[in-house]
């Protein structure tokens, strides 16, 4: 599991340009057929460029997920907070059985009885039961949903 200390300063330090592609990037990605190409020629870079290096920063696990953040419920889907209690001699466990499926989102500990939370992310509401029935299953743990009620904007920027 990565610790936000490891967020804020990574084993390998970033380089000029990986900085100018996580900053760039956090301020979103251009709703067109090729966002990477436009995303790549605004950095002044190749496309392929800008994938090798979002690949690898994923890899060294300066990023933990990328990808455009949508209104899934005008599409019909649903993004769903969920939280669990995972013991703490299973939580690696139960992280790992959590993050195994592909609607997981992402997901955070908490220093609460409740003390891992995740974010399904579901195409079709009809989706979002039996998704909660297998990670249950699969982590061994009661999982509680906490469906949207409002949405809030929050334009978290943090440059690197």
């Amino acid at each position: 599991m990565t610790a936000l200390c490891d967020l804020l300063d990574p084993p390998d330090p970033l380089d000029a340009l990986d900085r100018r592609i996580v900053n760039a990037l956090q301020r979103g990605l251009p709703l067109v057929p090729r966002p990477y190409a436009e995303a790549a020629a605004a950095l002044g870079i190749a496309e392929a460029e800008l994938l090798v290096r979002l690949r690898a920063l994923l890899e060294r696990g300066v990023l933990t997920r990328f990808g455009p953040l949508y209104q899934i419920e005008r599409a019909g889907g649903r993004f769903v907070l969920c939280a669990c209690h995972a013991p703490a001699d299973r939580l690696e466990a139960v992280i790992a059985a959590i993050n195994a499926h592909p609607e997981v989102a992402h997901h955070y500990a908490r220093t609460h009885h409740l003390n891992l939370w995740f974010v399904l992310a579901v195409a079709r509401l009809d989706d979002v039961a039996p998704a909660l029935a297998r990670i249950a299953a699969a982590a061994g743990v009661e999982i509680l949903p906490f469906p949207k009620e409002r949405e809030f904007f929050v334009n978290l920027y943090l440059p690197a």
